[in-house]
């Protein structure tokens, strides 16, 4: 049995060849060949020219996968969070609901909601809610997106705030000189339309995109229709040591929510929705502004500086089950900061390579949550008026030492504070925040690279979780400061390339937390509870292989295991269990094919086993699935090429299911659904 080996139990030592820890994140073009842990799948089809900037990020020390934007345009998917199907480890909740649609997650963390643990970075601007959700990245489509990097681990000094097990980096294209439009049809009645142009005339680049799609959804009352607007205007002097840039982007999007079916009736007829959920439904408007600047201060110093805003308005009209009335839920959250970093470079006489990387950073909220009891999205009354200022400021430093050609030494470190304000609208009470102190996050990786073809690396790093909304304030009966989770993480691994049609990783992770807190989803205040001691560990193993020019195969496997080692005293049955929600295994696998120069077939599927609904074990498992998907795309002319993507080969039932303290609640996936698309290059 795989599920609960009893060694695994058992914390292993770290080997004395790779230690714990890396500061953050990237190596520079000097230390990034063979020696980078970051494995990668298709490739970016425009690449803007980085004058100053960071580090890379391809070769951050740990578990890094990159995803190229050739592999995601095709994916048919109504939201963009669907596109990390193809990222190994990583693992997709998918709720169904409207604008609620589901989100991803890793290193043994679910995606309730409760504790959101990914970071999430679009174009390098940090791009997630109050309560650690990611909304932000449905305004993105796929045509727009020029690769995607996702960094799992405690090891990443860069960001501080939500960065609990990794980041995600979506980049959207920057630069280039094209013009491509994608038309789609499928089943549900779905109908995209995706437009993107880039120009280049002598300093200045300019991108625009524009995206369009409506669908019946696959249940009943399951409608959407979504607009997402962007466009980004850079300018490059003909010296090239610096760039300016400004990105604006505007999202909107309506849909209705099926809500959940029982047990029974989610297997026996999926497509339903009860009439208690007909009116049910979101409305959601998004807007980011951010200027970018980066700058070759000199030849060995670069410096990269960006400010942003994010404003979001969210409503939903929610009812999970007959006994419990409709809820408004409005959202009004503005998010403003700014990012800064220098990159030294010296030239060290007694050492191979140096460099070293300093940045400053301050994320601003001003947000507004209120809930209502609703009948027929009528207001009956008011149960939330909050109004709060979350501010967080953090500081990093890290240096990537090569002392020898097959050595490399990352020491980092992190501080941040947290500060703000809450008012409670209904009682007319204000609450300061918990004074959480400086949060000081130490972190150190090495990689030794004995031979061009492998290498051996560790990490070890140390993140935290504070409280969100409410949860973060000392609201009674909280009268006293507590104290950040500490989250202390480490990985060992190993990265092979033996020949040019093969590379992999396989690798061992750890992660435990200190005094988890976890979000109460349904609760009016928006308070928080106590999850207690918790462990996270598990293996990755990774393969890619090319064994003709026209052929290539990728498979990985994930086993992760979670335990609550302490228990809250308020639940000391769910001492030694296993966290909701987190799938044992993940898994994907899948091929592409150049069958003639013109003709391209691909298949892939994905998979998980099933998980626990609640912190003591009691309500059974749920969730498994292995999903099977084609794909083949015709190059008609040089401009015109079309398309088709069968999504659920087998119309495989599955579901995503939770418990709500009485009942199991069931809410099926997609069937067996084909899309048709055309790909104009012009």
């Amino acid at each position: 049995m795989l599920d609960h080996p009893a060694h695994l139990s058992r914390r292993p030592a770290l080997p004395r060849l790779v230690i714990a820890a890396l500061a953050a994140a990237y190596l520079p073009a000097s230390l990034a060949d063979t020696a980078a842990s970051a494995l990668s799948l298709g490739s970016s089809t425009v690449t803007a020219t980085q004058s100053g900037g960071g580090l890379p990020t391809s070769s951050v020390i740990s578990s890094v996968d990159l995803l190229g934007g050739d592999i995601l345009e095709q994916q048919p998917v109504l939201y963009s969070w669907e596109l990390f199907r193809r990222t190994p480890g990583v693992m997709l909740t998918e709720f169904g609901q409207g604008t609620s649609s589901g989100k991803l997650s890793f290193r043994g963390f679910n995606g309730e909601g409760e504790v959101n643990a990914v970071k999430l970075l679009i174009d390098g601007i940090p791009s997630n809610s109050n309560d650690g959700n990611m909304p932000y990245l449905d305004m993105l489509f796929p045509l727009e997106i020029d690769g995607i990097e996702v960094v799992r681990g405690t090891n990443d000094p860069r960001y501080g705030l939500y960065n609990i097990a990794g980041n995600v980096a979506v980049q959207s294209r920057i630069g280039g000189d094209y013009g491509k439009a994608r038309l789609r049809y499928g089943s549900y009645d779905t109908q995209e339309l995706q437009l993107a142009k880039g120009i280049e005339s002598g300093s200045w680049t300019q991108n625009y995109f524009i995206g369009q799609q409506k669908s019946d959804g696959y249940r009943d009352h399951a409608g959407s229709e979504r607009t997402s607007l962007s466009g980004k205007w850079f300018y490059t002097p003909d010296a090239g040591n610096w760039r300016l840039g400004l990105i604006a982007r505007h999202y909107e999007a309506e849909a209705d929510e099926p809500g959940y079916l029982s047990r029974e009736d989610a297997r026996h007829s999926p497509r339903q929705s009860y009439a208690l959920s007909s009116s049910d439904m979101g409305e959601r408007r998004m807007n980011q502004l951010s200027l970018h600047l980066d700058s070759q201060l000199a030849s060995d110093l670069s410096w990269a500086t960006k400010v942003w805003l994010n404003t979001l308005n969210d409503d939903r009209w929610v009812r999970f089950s007959q006994a419990q009335p409709q809820q408004r839920r409005s959202t009004e959250e503005k998010h403003y900061g700014a990012r800064t970093s220098l990159t030294y470079r010296p030239d060290v006489s007694w050492l191979h390579d140096l460099a070293l990387e300093g940045g400053l950073d301050t994320e601003q909220q001003r947000n507004r949550s209120e809930r209502y009891t609703t009948v027929e999205r009528q207001v009956v009354t008011q149960t939330r008026d909050q109004r709060f200022d979350y501010d967080s400021y953090g500081a990093y430093l890290q240096a990537v030492i090569q002392p020898v050609e097959s050595l490399k030494i990352i020491p980092a470190f992190r501080v941040d504070r947290i500060e703000g304000d809450f008012t409670d609208e209904l009682s007319g009470n204000d609450y300061a925040i918990n004074d959480y102190g400086s949060i000081e996050q130490p972190k150190i990786s090495l990689i030794y690279t004995p031979i061009e073809q492998l290498s051996l690396y560790g990490n070890w790093g140390r993140t935290f979780q504070i409280g969100t909304g409410a949860a973060a304030y000392k609201v009674p009966p909280r009268t006293s400061d507590l104290s950040p989770s500490i989250n202390d993480g480490w990985e060992t691994g190993i990265k092979f390339s033996p020949a040019h049609w093969i590379d992999g990783r396989i690798a061992y992770w750890e992660q435990v937390a200190t005094d988890e807190v976890r979000r109460r989803l349904n609760d009016p205040s928006g308070e928080s509870e106590n999850l207690g001691q918790t462990r996270r560990w598990g293996y990755d193993a990774q393969l890619n292989l090319y064994p003709a020019s026209d052929l290539n195969l990728w498979l990985a496997h994930s086993w992760q295991f979670s335990e609550i080692e302490k228990a809250d005293p308020s639940l000391p049955a769910s001492q030694g269990q296993q966290i909701d929600h987190v799938p044992q295994r993940l898994y994907s696998a899948g091929s592409t094919y150049q069958a003639t120069p013109d003709l391209q077939l691909s298949a892939w599927l994905n998979g998980q086993t099933d998980y626990y609904l609640e912190r003591e074990n009691t309500q059974g498992k749920y969730g498994g699935y292995v999903l099977f998907n084609l794909g083949a795309s015709y190059q008609l002319t040089e401009q015109l090429a079309v398309d088709l993507q069968l999504k659920n080969l087998t119309d495989r039932y599955y579901e995503y299911v939770w418990y709500d303290g009485v009942q199991s609640l069931h809410a099926p996936g997609d069937g067996r659904a084909l899309y048709a698309a055309m790909t104009l290059d012009f």
